[in-house]
Parts: C-alpha cells; structure tokens; sequence
C-alpha cells in the first residue's frame, strides 16, 4: 500500500513499510548500542585474562611473606565493589604469550620476581631506620588488536586489585608507625619519671650536702678537742702509774699490818677468860652489894651509887664479854684481809705495770688519731661544698631534662590498639570516592545514545523523504503551509521513533514512573525538533545538508563522550541542537525544552524560507519542468 508522501531522489512511492524502517532504525540503532554498553562491567566473565606470578616472597620478622601470591590471589576473588569478575587463568609467560597472540586471553597481568622485596621496602626502611624504598609495580599487556575499552576494563580492574594491596601494606605500616608513637611516648614518659625522680634525689641529695660542711667542721673541733683530751688522758695515766704503784706499796704495807695484828690477837686470845670472869665477879658483887644495901643503915645517896656501880659493872662484863670473843672471831678475818689486802697490791702493781702504761699509749695514738681526723673532716667540708654546688646543677639540669621529657611525651601522640588500626587504614587509604560509578559509561551515556540515534533517526527520515514537494513552484498552498506539509510525516516518525526509543531505554535502565515519562517527553521533542532542523538542512543545503547532519551527529558524540575534548570542539558542539536534547534527556527542564522548540521552530522558519526562492524561476526553466 502506498501512502501520498513523496520519496527523495526516486519517483518511486513510499510504502508503510518504508515508513516502518525509517521508524525502527534509530530504536534498533539505540537497543543495539544501549544493550552492548550497558554496564559491561556485569559481564566481565566473558574476558579471560592470563595471570603470570614471577614474585618471589620475602621473609619479614622470620614470616614468609608471598606479597605476589596474595595479589594473584585477590585478582581472582575479585572485589566487592564489582558486580562480576574476569575470567582469570594462572599461567606463565609463553602460555600468556601465546594466549595473546591466539586471542585466548584479552589482557596479561604479569606480577615481577621483586614485587614482594619492593612493596615491603618502606616498611622494612622504617623498621630498620634506614634504606631505600621501591615501589611495587605489576605490568598489564593486551594484544594489539584487542577492543577499544578492553584495555581500560583490564588495568582498571589490576589498578584496583594492586592499590588494594598497598593499602594493605601501608595501613600495616603506619599500624606499626602509631603503635610506635605510643610505645616511645610512654617510654619517654618513663624516662621523664625517672629523671623527675633524679631530680628530686638530687634536690635532697644537694640539701644534704648542704649540712655536710657544718657537721665536718664540728666533727673536726671536736677531733681537736679530743686530741687535746687524749693528750691529758695521757698525760694523767702517767701519773696514775705512779700513784698506783704508790697505792700498791702502801697496801702491801697494809697487809703485813692486818697479818701482824692477826698473829697478836691469836696470841691474846689464852688471856681473854681470865679477864671475863673477874669482870663477871666485879658485876655480880656490885649487884649483891646495891640489893644488900640498907638506907636506914647507910644512907641513900650511898645505896644510889652502889646501883649505879652495879649497873655500870653489868654493862661493862657485857662488853667484856663480847670483846672475849672478839679474838677468835676477828683473827681469822684480819688474816684474810691481810692477804687480801696483799693480793691488791699485787694487782695493783700489774695495773701500773700493764694496763695504765698500755692505756696510756692507747691515749696518745687516740689523741694522733683525732689530729688526722680533724684534718680529714676539713678537707670533708671543703669537699661537701663542692659536692653541694655539683648536686644542686645536676638537680637543676635533671629537673630541667624531666621537663623536656613530659613535653616530649606529651607532645607525641597516644593511642589504643583500635585506634591505631582505625587511624592507618584511614592514613593509608585518606580519600574515598563515593557516588562514582563503577563502569567506564557513566549515567549519561543513555541520555548521549538516546540523542544521537534520534538526530540520525530524523537524518534517515531526509534520506527518504523529501524536504519539499516537487509541486513547489506549481502549487497553490502557501510556502508555510508546503513546508508543513512536508515536515507533518517526519515530525510524526520522529515522536513515534523518540516513544521507541523511551520504551527500549526503559527496558534496560528501569527509570522510575516520573523519570521515564520526563525522558519519554524529551525524547518526542527532540525527534519532532530534529525532523526540522534536518529538514531544514536538506531544503536549505540540498544534499550537503545531508553531509552536515552527519557531521552533526559525530560532533555530538565526540564531544559527549569525555570532557577533555578542544574547547573549540566542545563550544561548537554545545551550539548543536543536539546538545539541548542531550541536556533534557539527563535531565528534563524547560530551558532544555524551550531550546528544542526555538530549534524547531527557527528550523521550520528556514524550511519556508527554502520553499519561498524555490517557488521562483525563470521561463526556460519553467518550461524544462513541464
């Protein structure tokens, strides 16, 4: 069946089914590209990639350490930030090679025989104190005719596995650094202690010291004094010698007395009963005679003095009774005393002879003593003094090195086990990228495709349709009314291929119900909107309008692919109408809108001013067209 709608370039009619191509090319064009560049990274399983380990690990703190092992390893778990993984082969270099060459493996990550010696080389510089850090790195090689973004999917997938790796190390390593800030601050707080400590030892050390100088110069008076003193004592044991030995003679003498007066006693004794009884009869006749006196007879004053007598007689035989037996008794014990009193002299003649000599001696060695210790306890004050000023500078430098310690100990950061596992792998890894995404097509990359295949959806609309009627110059309707005659079709194909187009984006990205309708919106627009620019450039340019539109349409996606494209490119491209449809498309907003309708209109405008100047000719030309 065919339809009023005129074919460019042919005289052929166009069919529905010349309608259905050019409405289904820009969706088939679209749901081609979008479903091949859709997050690819969801079918990274489709790419093998070869792993070749020549690390060979190292021995730290007597652990073997496979650093390249631990890599190869980690490539293949993949990550978690990752929705699939590649195809990854542990192989070796000619197998890698070969699977290169043949197209067996897309990309080769090659892990270096010191890759585990220069990722712990910081670690080890810092443990050692000293030495040169290298930088671990890993090589990834893809063949030369691999595909475009292969070797982007594959080194950013090795990028990621390798910093991984080193923010394992580094994170170990600053661990290691914070644990060893703690321990040097609290050892150094220890020492600050410490020599806290020394000061204050020092401080009374110097106090006592102090005290020292006194207590020796009156240790030394007193040596003095006492040299003088055992000097006298000396001097006066001398004489006690003498005395002594005097005393010992005279008590000598004594003793011969006691034994003389004993031996006369012991000759007395024979004699001392005789005594006793007259002294016993003198009492006894006194008595009879005071009891046989009368007063009558004799007076009283003579009765009185004969009681008296008699009295004085019985008192005195008591005494002469005791002194009776006063010899016996008393000359033995003079005998002892005598010999006793012999035996002192004896003693006391060795005391002179021994002991008072050698005390004497004694004395004058104390006295030589006292004088060496008075000169040693001068020159001990004379040495405490100093002792004194070394010990208040030692306090002072001690107290003033205790001060510097708690400043340093203060000074140097503390912290607990957690916190310095939390600190390193924030030190280690300090700046995180959230939001991005994790496929090299960002967000937009639907917006620019949806774009682009409807410009050139409305390009292919012109290669079949015509721009204007070939009735131009012969009809009767206005040159506004030809040139929306003409763009009524393609402006219908356009909203028709921009709902297509919405339906398959829909199918793959799963807007929600308000974004869809606002990118189905936009994207009808654009299509009307681009049917006119198109047909503007074709009634306008002819067939190099035709050039230009695909022009266009490369333009729009050299310059929305990346960011870093000429600044002359990227304002030429801004300037497209293909860049307002791009915009609305990200995000629908009246200045897009209003953009996309003043592209239409301007265009619709051009198109009728086309349709006027053709609508002029010349005879001859008139009459070729009949």
């Amino acid at each position: 069946m065919t339809l009023p709608i005129e074919r460019a370039r042919s005289r052929k009619p166009i069919t529905w089914l010349t309608i259905l191509g050019i409405l289904l090319l820009p969706a088939a064009v679209g749901g081609i590209l979008v479903a091949a560049l859709q997050n690819p990274t969801e079918r990274l399983d489709s790419m093998t990639a070869a792993i070749v380990n020549l690390d060979e690990p190292v021995t730290i703190d007597g652990q073997l350490t496979p650093l390249g092992r631990q890599l190869a390893a980690g490539l293949v778990d993949g990550s978690d930030d990752l929705d699939s993984n590649l195809t990854w082969v542990i192989s070796n270099e000619e197998d890698a090679a070969d699977g290169l060459a043949d197209g067996s493996y897309q990309a080769v990550v090659t892990i270096p025989e010191d890759f585990s010696a220069a990722a712990t080389s910081a670690g080890q510089a810092i443990s050692d104190g000293g030495g040169e850090a290298e930088q671990a790195t890993i090589r990834v090689t893809t063949p030369d005719d691999g595909l475009v973004a292969d070797d982007l999917i594959t080194s950013q997938i090795a990028d990621v596995a390798a910093s991984s790796t080193g923010t394992m190390l580094s994170e170990a390593t600053m661990k290691n650094v914070l644990v060893g800030f703690t321990t040097i601050g609290d050892q150094i707080g220890d020492a600050a202690d410490g020599a806290t400590q020394l000061a204050s030892g020092a401080r009374d050390a110097a106090t006592g010291a102090a005290a020292i100088p006194d207590g020796a110069t009156q240790l030394a008076s007193g040596a003095t004094q006492l040299s003088s003193g055992a000097s006298s004592l000396a001097s006066g044991l001398d004489t006690l010698t003498a005395k002594t030995r005097e005393a010992a003679g005279g008590a000598a003498t004594i003793g011969q007395g006691l034994t003389a007066g004993a031996q006369q006693l012991q000759a007395q004794a024979s004699q001392m009963p005789a005594v006793s009884g007259g002294s016993t009869a003198v009492s006894s006749g006194l008595a009879t005679l005071a009891a046989s006196c009368d007063p009558l007879t004799m007076s009283q004053a003579h009765c009185d003095d004969l009681t008296r007598l008699a009295r004085i007689a019985q008192q005195t035989d008591t005494g002469v009774q005791q002194l009776t037996a006063l010899p016996g008794t008393l000359a033995p014990q003079l005998s002892q005393a005598g010999a006793g009193t012999t035996q002192l002299a004896g003693g006391l003649t060795q005391l002179a002879d021994e002991g008072l000599v050698q005390s004497a001696a004694g004395a004058r060695s104390l006295a030589s003593g006292a004088d060496q210790l008075s000169s040693g306890a001068t020159e001990l004050a004379t040495g405490a003094t100093d002792l004194t000023t070394g010990l208040d500078t030692l306090a002072t430098g001690t107290s003033d090195l205790a001060g510097g310690l708690h400043t340093a100990s203060e000074s140097l950061p503390s912290f607990s086990d957690g916190e310095s596992t939390s600190l390193a792998s924030v030190i280690a890894d300090p700046v995180a990228a959230k939001g991005s995404g994790n496929t090299i097509f960002g967000p937009t990359a639907i917006p620019l495709l949806a774009a682009v295949v409807l410009w050139f959806g409305a390009m292919a609309s012109f290669l079949v349709l015509r721009a204007h009627t070939t009735r131009t110059l012969t009809s009767r309707r206005s040159s506004a009314g030809l040139a929306l005659r003409s763009f009524a079709p393609a402006a219908a194909i356009g909203a028709a291929q921009g709902v297509l187009v919405s339906l398959i984006v829909q199918i793959v990205a799963g807007y929600d119900a308000g974004t869809w309708w606002a990118f189905a919106g936009m994207a009808v627009l654009a299509g009307v909107a681009f049917a006119a620019v198109n047909q503007a450039l074709v009634a306008v340019f002819g067939g190099t309008g035709r050039w230009i539109s695909a022009l266009v349409g490369v333009l729009a996606i050299a310059t929305g692919l990346v960011s870093t494209v000429p600044g002359w490119l990227a304002d030429l491209g801004a300037a497209l109408p293909t860049a307002s449809a791009f915009s609305g498309l990200i995000s629908a907003s009246g200045g897009a809108a209003a953009a996309l309708v003043v592209w239409g209109v301007l265009s619709l405008v051009a198109t009728t001013v086309a349709v006027t100047l053709r609508r002029t000719t010349s005879p001859k030309a008139a009459l070729a067209t009949a």
